[in-house]
Parts: C-alpha cells; sequence; structure tokens
C-alpha cells in the first residue's frame, strides 16, 4: 500500500497553541493521592510530592494542567483545601463516592505547579455553589490589592498573587450524572454573571463555558445555542469531552474514531460560528478539548469497589498498544484543527485514565502506558504551524464514514528551522510512505522514531515498550520516502527552510 502527503509552507492551518497538549487532575482515585502527593512514599520531597511523579511529568512535557475537576470540581468547597494541614476538613466526596481528607488544596497544586514547570488552569463550582465561590476564588488568586482574601491568601503562605490566566466556568453542566446539573438556560445565565463578576476582578482572565460533554447526547448543539446566547461573548472558549472505547472489540471501528472526533470539532465549531452570526459578533470562540482520552478498560473493575475508601483504585485503565496508536490519530486531528481547538486536556495524567503510573510500594515505583509515548512526542514536537495535509491513500469503511490507512501530518518549527511529520499507519501491512514539500528546503534527517511491533492488546506493565529508530527513510530537498512498519506510530524532525 501507499500513502502520500502533500504539503506547502503557503497553506498554513494555523500556529499550534502549546496548551494543545494540556493534561488534567482530579482528586478521585489515586490521581493526587498516590499520584501526585504520597509524603510517605520514598521519593516525597518536603511538600510530599512524588519526585519520580515530577520527572515523569516533565519528561511528559504538559504545558497545562487542569484542576480540580472533573465531576469533583461540582461539589467541592476549595476553602477546604487552604490553611494549616490538621484542620482541614474530612468531606463524603460525592462525585467518585470517596473520602476526601483535603491534604492536597490549592496552595499544593500550586507550588507543584511551579515545581513541574506548567500553567495551572483552575476549574470553578458551578453546581453546589456560583457566582459568590467564583468572586472570593479569584480574589484569593489573583487580586493584587489587599483585602481581607487576599491577606488569607498571604497568611497561608502565598505572599504573591498566582495570577491563574484560564478558568473554567464549572463541569459538564449538561450531564444529569453531574452535581448541580442545570438547565441550558440555568447554566448560559449563570456562566454570563459569573464572567462578570470574574472579568471585573480581572480583565485578562480567560474563561472556559461547558459545551456538549459527549458528542452523542440527544441535547448536542440545542444546549450550545442556548448556552452561547446567554454568554458567547463574556467567554473565549467553549469546552467539549470526548472518551473513546473499543468494548466491541473491533481494531478497524476503534482506529476509525478519530473520523468521529472530526465530525464532532466541525460540527461544534460550525455551531460556535452560528452563535456569532446570530449575535452579530466580532469575536471568534474557540475551543478548548478539555478532557479526552481512551477510557473503558475499568469499568468491570470499578463497579466492584467498595464506596467512601480514602484513594480507590477507580478508572485505573491499563492500556495497550491499540490505544496508542489511536491517541496518535486524536492528536493528528487536533492538530488539523489548531485554527479553532486551542486548548486540550489529556485526561488524566496520573493513575487515573493516565499515561503515568505509580505503585505505592515496591518496584518500579513508577510505569509509563503505552499512550505515553506518541502523546509525550506531540507535546515536544507538536509546536509551530500546523501545514495542511493533502493526502493519498486507500480507506476503507467505518460506521463513522470512510477511514484512511494512514494518518498524516506536518508540523513547521520556524524557530527551529525544523518540520516534524506525525503518520500513523492503521494497516496491518507496512506502507510505502512519501512526502512531497513544496516552497520548503528539506536538509539532515534529525530523529526518525516509531512505535510499531507489539501485539494491539499488549500492554507495558513490565516496561518493555519503547521507541525504535525508523531506519527505512530516505530524505532528499524535494521530498521524503519511508516504509512504514504495519500498525506504527512515527515521528520524523528534519532540517527545512
Amino acid at each position: 500500500m501507499k500513502s502520500k502527503l502533500k504539503i506547502s509552507k503557503a497553506l498554513q492551518i494555523a500556529p499550534i497553541d502549546p496548551r494543545l497538549w494540556g493534561s488534567f487532575v482530579e482528586q478521585g482515585g489515586r490521581a493526587v493521592y498516590e499520584g501526585l502527593y504520597q509524603p510517605n512514599h520514598p521519593t516525597a520531597d518536603s511538600d510530599g510530592f512524588r519526585t519520580d511523579v515530577i520527572k515523569a511529568v516533565k519528561q511528559l512535557g504538559v504545558p497545562l494542567v487542569r484542576f480540580p475537576g472533573g465531576n469533583y470540581v461540582s461539589g467541592y468547597n476549595w476553602e477546604d483545601g487552604i490553611g494549616p494541614k490538621q484542620a482541614r476538613p474530612v468531606r463524603a466526596e460525592l462525585a467518585w463516592k470517596s473520602l476526601d481528607n483535603n491534604q492536597f488544596g490549592l496552595h499544593e497544586f500550586m507550588k507543584w505547579c511551579v515545581k513541574v514547570g506548567t500553567q495551572p488552569y483552575l476549574a470553578i463550582n458551578l453546581g453546589t455553589r456560583g457566582i459568590d465561590e467564583a468572586r472570593r476564588l479569584v480574589e484569593y488568586c489573583n487580586f493584587p490589592y489587599q483585602t481581607a482574601l487576599t491577606d488569607l491568601r498571604k497568611q497561608n503562605g502565598a505572599d504573591k498573587p498566582f495570577n491563574v490566566k484560564l478558568w473554567a466556568l464549572g463541569n459538564e453542566v449538561d450531564g444529569d450524572w453531574q452535581i448541580g446539573h442545570k438547565t441550558a438556560y440555568e447554566y448560559g445565565r449563570l456562566a454570563h454573571e459569573t464572567a462578570k463578576v470574574i472579568h471585573t476582578l480581572d480583565p485578562d482572565a480567560e474563561l472556559v463555558a461547558c459545551g456538549s460533554s459527549m458528542y452523542s447526547k440527544d441535547t448536542f448543539g440545542k444546549w450550545e445555542n442556548t448556552v452561547l446566547d446567554a454568554c458567547y461573548d463574556d467567554v473565549d472558549y467553549l469546552s467539549i469531552h470526548q472518551y473513546f472505547g473499543n468494548s466491541d472489540n473491533d481494531f478497524a471501528e476503534f482506529l476509525g474514531s478519530s473520523v468521529k472526533l472530526e465530525h464532532f470539532i466541525t460540527d461544534e465549531i460550525a455551531i460556535c460560528d452560528s452563535a456569532k452570526a446570530r449575535k452579530r459578533s466580532n469575536k471568534t470562540l474557540n475551543i478548548a478539548f478539555d478532557e479526552w482520552n481512551v477510557w473503558y478498560h475499568s469499568s468491570e473493575a470499578d463497579k466492584k469497589q467498595k464506596n467512601w475508601q480514602y484513594a480507590p483504585h477507580l478508572l485505573e485503565d491499563h492500556y495497550n498498544f491499540e490505544d496508542a496508536l489511536l491517541i496518535g490519530s486524536l492528536a493528528i486531528t487536533l492538530m488539523k484543527h489548531a485554527d479553532r481547538v486551542k486548548i486540550g486536556c489529556l485526561a488524566q495524567l496520573v493513575n487515573v485514565i493516565a499515561p503515568i503510573m505509580t505503585n505505592t510500594t515496591g518496584t518500579p515505583s513508577l510505569w509509563y502506558q503505552s499512550i505515553y509515548f506518541p502523546f509525550m512526542q506531540v507535546a515536544h514536537y507538536g509546536k509551530g504551524i500546523a501545514l495542511t495535509p493533502e493526502t493519498e491513500v486507500a480507506s476503507y469503511p467505518s460506521k463513522n464514514g470512510d477511514v484512511s490507512y494512514t494518518d498524516s501530518i506536518a508540523v513547521y518549527n520556524p524557530d527551529a528551522h525544523e518540520m516534524v511529520i506525525f503518520v500513523v499507519n492503521k494497516s496491518k501491512n507496512p506502507v510505502d510512505f512519501s512526502v512531497e514539500v513544496k516552497e520548503f528546503k528539506l536538509g539532515k534527517l534529525k530523529m526518525a522514531t516509531q512505535f510499531a511491533g507489539y501485539d494491539i492488546k499488549q500492554t507495558n506493565e513490565n516496561q518493555s515498550m519503547k521507541l525504535t529508530d525508523l531506519k527505512t527513510i530516505n530524505v532528499t530537498e524535494a521530498g521524503i520516502n519511508a516504509t512504514l512498519s504495519g500498525r506504527s506510530w512515527n515521528v520524523i524532525r528534519i532540517e527545512a527552510r
């Protein structure tokens, strides 16, 4: 089989926002406790943060982390997680039916972000709370003048404002599983009034309103129309969420999920632009895809889990090789929409549907899941200008539409004078892959790797998976030719001007 990618310097989608490769941490399961924070662990630092996790997150390269939810935020009182730890209350956490001792709260998260070198993205409880909670939280975090709340922040150890720039106005409020679920009208009005308060305190704050939490919901479209009629001019992004699974054990259909994501994004953009037209607005609303991943492996185990425990083993999917291939295809789909999808959060970061897993005792203390490898590479190399891909490749039919046997895109980084090609081969057979370039002059090959050679159901508990060199490649000034292994994720970096 042959696959061809044509690219031109003149045909650019948009610069990729670095925040597209963010992640997400929710205080459910072992994401925080036994994940980010475990004071009694041998690797813990003086703040109780696991240094092995810090090292792994730095290596992953996420520029943004969303916190503290997720479903968790809709019942969360942020004040429970500040002040002396011995005085913090234990709460019944309703979203995941767990116990929460609040030993990891706002200040701990901010300090952890500094150590990791990432930016915070805070979600506000618009489920059980609302406008006043938003006012108090933003004033506490960002207000530069002396007030009772900023004095309290200083008393709790932070002399300078946190200067959080990105705020989520609730989480999945369209879902009836959400604590404080609201109608579209109720939420739209609440988002509008909350945004007014936040922008009074911090005019530079960027706000994210809740769009559809699933493409398949029967409220899709109708929810957004009502919400955006109320708050379009108050917010900067509309959030969408989507998880993917393979419960039917159909590899071809599962790898075709990227087509479903393509439909979701294009439809959501059309909805935003329709609202722009109705309101005769000069502002273009962008997308925050702030929860996405594969999620289905742990479903049966979670049904057996006892409620009201501390840090229970919940949502601990062990990802296999086919999951990694899909993550690569989904990442390519996001880059194809770099003009409108500006923020992304792989859900989640540690232990809970995550690329990084920890053990509480023994060795290895930490291990990487299969999905770690493609996501790490897009986070590091998916920087620069996404180029419009023109492809020639065979496809196969699926319930979501025709699926190309290869997904590919090129990203040009003018600062580094390099071009990066990302390509997934979904076929079980090798593919002759070529890249034809216009207005570029290619130079030295800097890197060519593949993630290949594994059974589609293989997982990585024994840490045998790794990136290897892609050796069957030839580069000239005018293009690239390579033989891609069957069922493989491939990254090619080349000098380009």
